[in-house]
């Protein structure tokens, strides 16, 4: 009688497997640190959003009630101080120097302004309009940048500007940081983005995200 011995493959052993569940292991792997990434990405830009929301709401409440911070107190908005007179009527350089000047104290650069810090914090903290927020809050930066005016060495009565960069100053890095925020989609971590950008006039408008 002939007895002819048959190969058997033993259960969890097989080598042509090993390679595919390397592979598999790896591609979860990288998958979990893009996860991970994406997440830290998320919860940085959040951060940051609600830092640079907190500035502007602060410089609103500041403006309006007096804390005494930049603002005395007994001067704030509602005791019938001006929140634009004592930045515009200081200007000393700049080709826009005799336009600040006659605006400063106007009862509708009063209201632009405040409702510029006002729109803009609270689209920031809320996150929500990032858009609209980054418009506004460019456009705002722009014109306090150029108020200031860092490329002049010298202010208008001669005197040293001080001027620490000619280009580059906080107003310009503000501006970077809320197109940044609109772009990255901030308001959808820690914020009412995702609500609002369900909203019917918002899908129909993406200007408004």
């Amino acid at each position: 009688m002939a007895v002819h011995e048959h190969s058997h493959r033993r259960p969890g052993f097989h080598l042509p497997s090993l390679g595919g569940n390397r592979t598999a292991a790896t591609s979860e792997s990288a998958v979990s640190a893009r996860t991970d990434t994406h997440t830290a990405r998320a919860y940085a830009f959040a951060s940051l959003r609600l830092l640079t929301g907190f500035v502007f709401l602060w410089a609103f409440l500041d403006k309006t009630f007096g804390f005494g911070y930049a603002t005395p107190s007994g001067k704030g908005w509602i005791d019938g101080g001006s929140p634009t007179m004592g930045f515009l009527s200081g200007v000393a350089a700049g080709p826009m120097e005799s336009a600040f000047h006659s605006w400063a104290g106007d009862t509708w650069a009063d209201w632009l302004f405040m409702a510029g810090l006002l729109g803009v914090g609270l689209a920031l903290i809320g996150g929500f309009a990032l858009r609209l927020a980054a418009v506004a809050g460019t456009a705002m930066m722009a014109l306090m940048w150029i108020a200031e005016w860092p490329p002049a060495k010298h202010l208008s009565d001669g005197a040293p500007s001080m001027s620490t960069n000619p280009f580059v100053d906080y107003h310009l890095i503000y501006a970077v940081v809320l197109i940044a925020l609109a772009v990255a989609s901030a308001g959808d971590t820690w914020g009412a983005g995702k609500l609002w950008a369900r909203l019917p006039f918002v899908r129909t408008n993406g200007w408004l995200r």
